[in-house]
């Protein structure tokens, strides 16, 4: 029975986004998401930490996160956000699958990041020799290698076993700098290439161990081209020292048009 009504959901998106070409069926498109059974995990790049508007709780979500704004916008049946700052993939295990069921339709995470050690390298980085920080870029990379994708298929299978019939869309990262931008301090040319190849590693990684779930991988990587520090327009955070905890998170324009267009090309 849940099949049939994520069939039914698909199939009317499609039919929406035909009707949208001759500027008719808007509401029908709007109201194809009411059967839908949503729930959002993972860590702060779905909680939305750097957009702003949270909800008062530590997990920092934001009314401007892509799930939240996907939600607003489609009124599913149920909608359910659990994704928190500063998960690992042992949180989203332990604490985050609790309103996955049977009934489950549609599924977004993001995770992997902090297992990696995302924060520890950008203030490494940030605070230390260059040296040290490509030694740390390193070690984050060896552990995408040797550990996170085990801990990945944990995530995967897990939800997978709760919410069989879902379907699972997994968002990526993006790249943290333009090269030859306009930024004139702060890190080195070569420390930012670094970092960026770090992210292509998470990314590559992440999405063969979603695709060899049957999940969706969702690369933002394209939607934040031209729009990276230190490219003048950009959609991330770069440190700031009166908010650390925002550094280097997608701000509201990173979640609205870096991120949910991706979502929704995804579905």
């Amino acid at each position: 029975m849940k099949m049939s009504r994520l069939v039914a959901f698909s199939s009317s998106l499609l039919l929406g986004a035909a009707l949208a070409l001759t500027g008719a069926g808007v509401a029908n498109a709007d109201s194809s998401a009411a059967v839908v059974d949503y729930v959002a995990l993972g860590d702060s790049y779905s909680s939305g930490v750097g957009a702003g508007s949270y909800d008062g709780s530590s997990c920092k979500r934001s009314s401007r996160a892509y799930p939240a704004l996907w939600a607003a916008a489609n009124s599913p049946s149920s909608f359910d956000f659990a994704a928190c700052s500063g998960a690992r993939t042992n949180d989203v295990t332990g604490g985050q699958l609790g309103k996955l069921n049977a009934s489950t339709d549609l599924v977004s995470i993001s995770i992997g990041g902090n297992d990696a050690g995302f924060a520890d390298v950008m203030t490494t980085c940030v605070l230390q020799s260059e040296a040290t920080c490509l030694n740390r870029i390193a070690t984050a990379r060896a552990y995408v290698d040797s550990t996170l994708p085990g801990r990945l298929d944990s995530v995967y299978s897990a939800i997978r076993s709760k919410a069989p019939s879902a379907q699972v869309v997994v968002l990526g990262y993006p790249r943290f700098y333009q090269l030859g931008g306009s930024c004139i301090a702060g890190l080195s040319e070569k420390e930012r290439a670094a970092i960026n190849g770090a992210s292509d590693h998470l990314n590559t990684a992440t999405a063969k161990r979603a695709a060899d779930h049957g999940f969706t991988f969702g690369d933002v990587r394209t939607t934040f081209t031209g729009h990276e520090i230190c490219s003048g327009s950009s959609w991330l955070h770069s440190v700031n020292w009166l908010n650390i905890g925002e550094s280097y998170h997608p701000t509201a324009a990173g979640q609205s048009g870096g991120y949910l267009p991706v979502f929704k090309s995804a579905l």
